[in-house]
């Protein structure tokens, strides 16, 4: 009874496990299936908005999940794993970009153009400004005049 009772209530908790994976791609070395499961957590679901492969149900998700697993069954490092699916299919295919000089500057311009906006909105706002009146000559305050007395 007791049992039963620890199976209901941690059952709940394994399910949001595999919610993904079908039975068939489970490996059967349970170090390996570990593994696959960190690994296929950092890797985003190119088909899915933001989702893992391993929450994901789309086609490409579970090709991934099998390549992942086959290049554990190899031998390959997780490292060697996530390198592997990097060079295939880029950078976006994880979901914690790498630190890099490129993800430097598309994040630092940001603010850079922002403030460059800003500045250029002051300076132009500046220059929008109506210049100060000039003085007239003889002529012109002759012909204004002359134009206010009809």
């Amino acid at each position: 009874m007791k049992r039963l009772l620890v199976a209901l209530l941690v059952l709940p908790f394994l399910t949001g496990i595999a919610v993904a994976v079908n039975p068939d791609e489970v490996l059967d070395d349970p170090v390996l299936e570990v593994r696959a499961r960190e690994i296929s957590a950092e890797l985003r679901c190119l088909v899915c908005q933001n989702q893992s492969i391993d929450d994901s149900d789309a086609d490409l998700a579970r090709d991934l999940r099998l390549l992942v697993r086959e290049r554990l069954v190899e031998g390959d490092s997780d490292q060697e794993v996530l390198s592997y699916v990097v060079a295939r299919y880029g950078e976006y295919v994880l979901l914690n970009p790498v630190m890099g000089w490129h993800t430097v500057l598309l994040w630092g311009s940001v603010p850079v153009l922002l403030i460059a906006g800003v500045v250029l909105l002051f300076m132009r706002g500046r220059q929008s400004r109506q210049p100060e009146p000039t003085n007239l000559s003889n002529e012109e305050k002759a012909a204004l005049d002359s134009l206010r007395s009809e």
